[in-house]
């Protein structure tokens, strides 16, 4: 591989719409030249990573395995042109059209509903872009370079880097209010041990807190219904004699419209702990620093 010495750096522009459309004229579109010269662009990147990068299958060009590894190098690089390129060593929230991307747990759906009405608050221009956290990103710290955030419970995510605290809840149980194993609005260990249970399906379930008190306790729920996360759960359980185990937050303001009751679990406390994660090379970017602040305020809550 030839190095950088010598190298036009516009050719990280190409190679990233090329990388991205697969086509050379999509890819030319995108960046503004011609079908011939991105064609050339294509030679010269073929030769100098001494690999076809895009190879033909059928009427579709395909991706090589050396332009799979390059692809979130590349795309981080152009991102980290455009900040440095953008950057004025301040951000003013009020004026800032600035978009984020932020990968989040499916679970997380309460506190972000409060984010995006504090962003909208504090800077009107912002947009958030909210993805979903896909499996592989736990695996390989550099999924994170696509997103500016990554915001999930602390027990089910274990991404590297040193994490930010941002919202504490607990879990409570939700059954529907005509759950004939209701006395009192309160359900016992038994109850919860007898009854068939609806549960969030959550990475890295080994370290599920729920569970582990559960366990200590040797209630083994009857799983009958399982879902991506928590927010289904009160709606899925109205009508029937399941129960669930849900963030408190998120069962208080739904409880209502679900038709279900709000149970003090007879499992005792126990926490979630919801964390914001970012890549170490977006740690200076001032807009980040700002939307971070913004995450932290209900913390404790």
């Amino acid at each position: 591989m030839a190095g950088v010495s010598g190298i036009d750096l516009n050719l990280l522009v190409a190679l990233g719409a090329l990388l991205k459309e697969r086509n050379l004229t999509r890819a030319g579109a995108k960046v503004n030249l011609s079908q011939p010269t991105m064609s050339g662009a294509l030679a010269r990147l073929r030769r100098h990573f001494d690999d076809e990068l895009l190879v033909r299958s059928g009427r579709q060009y395909l991706l090589t395995p050396v332009a799979q590894r390059l692809l979130p190098a590349v795309h981080e690089a152009l991102a980290q042109v455009e900040r440095t390129f953008a950057a004025t060593g301040e951000f003013d929230p009020a004026t800032s059209g600035r978009e984020f991307s932020v990968a989040i747990g499916g679970q997380s759906i309460v506190m972000l509903s409060e984010l995006l009405h504090r962003v909208h608050n504090l800077a009107p221009g912002v947009q958030l872009q909210m993805r979903v956290i896909p499996a592989d990103l736990i695996k390989d710290d550099r999924g994170m370079l696509e997103h500016d955030l990554l915001i999930a419970p602390m027990e089910y995510y274990r991404p590297d880097g040193e994490p930010e605290v941002i919202s504490r809840d607990r879990f409570v149980c939700v059954a529907d209010r005509a759950n004939p194993a209701l006395r009192d609005g309160q359900l016992s260990l038994a109850d919860l041990q007898a009854l068939p249970h609806a549960v969030a399906r959550l990475p890295q379930a080994e370290a599920d807190p729920l569970r582990t008190a559960q366990e200590r306790l040797g209630v083994t729920p009857n799983v009958i219904l399982t879902t991506p996360g928590w927010l289904p759960l009160p709606f899925l359980v109205s009508g029937t004699d399941m129960v669930a185990a849900v963030p408190e937050r998120l069962a208080r303001r739904v409880s209502e419209a679900a038709g279900v009751t709000v149970i003090e679990p007879p499992f005792g406390r126990v926490d979630l702990v919801e964390a914001a994660w970012w890549h170490p090379m977006r740690g200076a970017d001032p807009a980040l620093t700002w939307l971070r602040s913004v995450l932290v305020q209900p913390a404790g809550n």
